[in-house]
């Protein structure tokens, strides 16, 4: 009997079969098929590993005080308390956490609080600025700002026009840098993921141009969204991306490791003005944005829990630990023509596999993931581009595992 279950991002005409996972253990999960080595932290999500005891505790212990309460003009403890540690540690002049439920609705709630801010302030901005090959998710808000393509063509009735500017890739920042002089005289917001874009490819960028785009944003009034829902809690190597590039954004989004991993919560911080922009006896400037599930308690105690960890464990050391055996088993593939394009920022490695049809559609795309599968190792890749992105607790031994499983895939389907 086939399942009624209809899985995100999957063709199911080409992947007839899927493991069923029954339980995580830090870097590893059990499925009916074997144990799978998770290289891709189930998404990007899992930091400290699958069931961190601390968290899965706070989950216990907030389940027996209070599940669930409805968050307008109602308060709970652990939402009070993940706000200020966020505050604590965000950017300079973020002074305001609004939640919501994933990264896609964390922009969309970036992008409405900019829009409103010009609005109330009397002289509306409607203009979005955006990179070229950007992701920023899958609601017809988010999809806007994406990147044009597979992604999206079927919806393009519904997305809004944004100016898209260049990649700043090696050699073109100052294209990119340029186009943004002119956009942003009249912008409302530009937004980006800071250092490295995700879906779009892993494609990464320099701190000085990520300083330069906020340079010129500051200069025109424009505000700057930084989406660090894939690059927040230590991907990059950092805390946030955007302390690399010493960038303080006017709006951040944060989502994925914010729970360390175990359950939905994002949030939206922004600074006081845009706060101050909706905050009126007018009841029209209202910020009209909600979900039924905002700042549940249990994903708050989860994320409580997650700051504790940051706080009380190594985890920067073990962050650049990481980013070094990234660094170290790279190295073979540098020379090898099979593969192009070896890269690494922070945790984050990626390396393209030489084939006749590269990018997202390339045919070798699902069959990489069936061959990872079978030897016991998760990695999607996005088309010819293999990713690793590990939970931090990972051990030499099992990177070797991924990377062991990399080559052999060169081996088998890479062109010389």
């Amino acid at each position: 009997m086939s399942s009624p279950v209809w899985h995100p991002f999957t063709q199911h005409a080409l992947t007839p079969d899927f493991p069923l996972v029954s339980r995580g253990e830090g870097v590893w999960l059990e499925t009916d098929k074997g144990r799978l080595l998770d290289a891709i932290s189930s998404w990007w999500v899992i930091t400290h590993g699958h069931r961190h005891p601390k968290i899965v505790a706070a989950i216990k212990a907030q389940a027996d005080q209070l599940d669930q309460v409805i968050f307008a003009n109602l308060t709970h403890q652990p939402a009070e308390d993940v706000a200020r540690e966020l505050i604590a540690i965000a950017p300079l002049g973020l002074s305001h956490v609004f939640y919501s439920d994933s990264g896609s609705t964390a922009v969309e709630v970036a992008l409405k609080m900019a829009l409103g801010f010009w609005k109330n302030g009397g002289k509306p901005r409607t203009k979005i600025i955006a990179l070229e090959h950007a992701y920023h998710g899958d609601t017809v808000g988010t999809m806007s700002p994406g990147a044009r393509g597979v992604f999206t063509d079927a919806y393009a009735p519904f997305l809004f026009d944004v100016v898209r500017l260049p990649f700043p890739a090696a050699g073109r920042e100052q294209e990119t840098l340029d186009m943004l002089k002119v956009a942003a005289k009249d912008a409302a917001a530009l937004i980006v993921e800071p250092l490295i874009l995700g879906s779009g490819g892993m494609l990464i960028y320099s701190p000085e141009v990520l300083r330069a785009l906020a340079v010129i944003c500051r200069r025109n009034g424009t505000l700057l969204i930084a989406d660090e829902v894939m690059t927040g809690f230590g991907r990059t190597g950092t805390l946030f991306a955007c302390k690399q590039a010493g960038v303080a954004p006017d709006i951040m989004c944060l989502s994925k490791g914010l729970t360390g991993g175990s359950l939905p919560l994002a949030v939206t911080l922004c600074t006081p003005e845009i706060f101050q922009a909706h905050y009126s006896q007018d009841r029209s400037r209202t910020f009209f944005h909600s979900s039924s599930f905002t700042a549940n308690p249990i994903a708050c105690a989860a994320a409580r829990a997650n700051l504790e960890i940051w706080q009380d464990e190594p985890v920067l050391e073990r962050i650049a630990g990481l980013a070094d055996m990234q660094e170290e088993r790279l190295a073979r593939f540098r020379a090898d023509s099979r593969f192009t394009n070896v890269r690494r920022l922070g945790t984050i490695a990626a390396l393209e596999l030489t084939v006749p049809d590269p990018g997202y559609l390339s045919g070798i795309g699902p069959r990489l993931m069936a061959f990872f599968l079978e030897r016991g190792v998760l990695l999607r890749p996005l088309g010819n581009t293999i990713y690793v992105m590990p939970p931090y607790g990972v051990t030499a031994a099992e990177l070797d595992l991924v990377y062991d499983a990399i080559a052999a895939a060169g081996q088998k389907f890479g062109i010389k």
